[in-house]
């Protein structure tokens, strides 16, 4: 047969369904490539992750057309694809391995699709699972921390030596002193990532911070993801992070039930925080007037 993939979200972030897809299918001796427009397909697997992607809206010529993923709201990976190692010869460029070790999260945050989506936290797969040899994994995990499984995971890939990055953030709640030495012996890839959704997370970040210094976690640095939705609560939160030397990033609230549009003032905040070199340099009243 021959088989169609299609990223609708694009080729800027590896699409690791479409990566098991395309294993699956080279493995039962099937041709797979990304679409090309004038070509006939057996099977064509659409994958979006995002909600506030276009879709494509090229014609496809295909006698099967397989619609998948968060932004489609379709057909999830059967179990036996679930678990087949990535393609990852379909993004060349790629140095690490992607993956989940576990799946769900136990929080029912308003703004997160993941506890509808894939319900409470469970078990996924083993690092090895998807790895193919690679010394870095890029890990997609809602909650690692709050699975003993993930937990355990963890041990591995120390032993493993991987450099990892959790690429969703940790919950910084989670973060004791045991999981704070835990973390120290991990090689990290990228810096540490963490948020601070709301003003309730101020107290949990700042003691997760004090317990990885204090037990010599040192990654590249302290990111941390800062929704906005108020920018009076935002701007607090992000200066109380610059000042404790950390690295907040502004992701403007959106309502994944009605897909409300973000509103300017939102997203120039956000613009302006993530804009290193004027946040650093401008204050925000200034900013705005410009």
């Amino acid at each position: 047969m021959k088989i169609g993939l299609l990223d609708i979200d694009g080729h800027n972030y590896p699409n690791l369904a479409l990566m098991k897809i395309s294993n699956h299918h080279k493995m039962m001796g099937d041709l797979v490539e990304f679409v090309n427009h004038f070509t006939d397909y057996d099977i064509v697997y659409q994958s979006k992750v995002f909600t506030y992607t276009p879709n494509n809206g090229f014609h496809i010529h295909a006698d099967l057309i397989i619609k998948g993923g968060t932004g489609f709201n379709g057909d999830v990976l059967s179990d036996l694809i679930e678990h087949t190692c990535p393609d990852y010869s379909i993004y060349p460029n790629l140095q690490s391995a992607y993956g989940f070790l576990t799946r769900g999260c136990p929080n029912k945050c308003s703004w997160c699709i993941v506890p509808e989506k894939e319900g409470k936290i469970r078990p996924n797969a083993d690092i090895e699972e998807f790895l193919d040899g690679k010394k870095s994994a890029i890990l997609m995990d809602n909650n690692v921390l709050a699975s003993e499984f993930g937990l355990q995971q963890i041990e591995k890939i120390i032993k493993l030596k991987i450099k990892v990055d959790f690429n969703q953030g940790l919950d910084a709640r989670l973060i004791d002193r045991p999981i704070a030495k835990l973390l120290s012996r991990v090689k990290w890839l990228k810096p540490v990532r963490l948020s601070c959704d709301t003003i309730n997370m101020i107290r949990p970040v700042k003691k997760a911070m004090r317990y990885l210094r204090e037990y010599g976690c040192t990654p590249q640095g302290y990111y941390v993801n800062v929704l906005v939705k108020d920018i009076d609560s935002a701007m607090r939160r992000v200066l109380l992070l610059q000042k404790w030397d950390m690295d907040p990033f502004a992701q403007p609230y959106i309502e994944y039930s009605t897909k409300k549009n973000i509103s300017h003032e939102q997203e120039r905040f956000s613009r302006w925080v993530n804009h290193k070199a004027i946040f650093n340099s401008v204050k925000w009243q200034d900013y705005n007037r410009l």
